[in-house]
């Protein structure tokens, strides 16, 4: 009675035959196609997924060259000589600065992801107001328009921090 009923293999396979393929994902757009879209497109899926791709591609960088540096940072070389030693140190001690700031726009990066994901990127923080296109290509993880920033600076310089 353990015997498989040859109906019910045929019933399996053609249920595994028959599952719908997936469709792949629609490929980003470039930042010549979003330049070009009309303002009534702002934020639009489309640019919100170049933008999070974008945005994510950025986070894995940050987190390879923290890594790297970890691993650099391990390698010891003895050097005998005073100078070269200091050099060393010296390239060591950039890094760090290199590196603390780059640990400061992971976290703005990845803020922007959560702002992507609750629907509140590219609005400025201050005013409500888009921040536009153009400046976010070029600092993705802006939070301001480019009028808040300004006014923002200015009052830094005028008032101090």
């Amino acid at each position: 009675m353990d015997i498989v009923e040859k109906p019910v293999v045929l019933k399996v396979s053609e249920v595994a035959t028959k599952t719908p393929k997936t469709t792949p994902a629609a490929p980003l757009l470039t930042e010549e196609q979003i330049l070009k879209m009309d303002e009534k497109d702002y934020m639009n899926e489309a640019q919100l997924a170049f933008f999070k791709a974008r945005l994510q591609q950025l986070e894995k960088d940050l987190l390879k060259n923290a890594d790297e540096t970890t691993e650099h940072l391990r390698e010891t070389v003895l050097v005998p000589d005073p100078a070269d030693r200091a050099t060393i140190e010296e390239e060591h001690a950039l890094e760090l600065r290199t590196r603390d700031r780059e640990r400061k726009l992971l976290k703005k990066v990845q803020q922007s992801i959560v702002a992507i994901d609750n629907g509140e990127y590219g609005w400025c923080e201050e005013t409500g107001e888009p921040i536009g296109i153009p400046r976010l290509l070029a600092r993705p993880t802006a939070t301001l328009s480019l009028e808040a920033q300004q006014r923002r600076e200015l009052k830094q310089k005028l008032y101090g921090d």
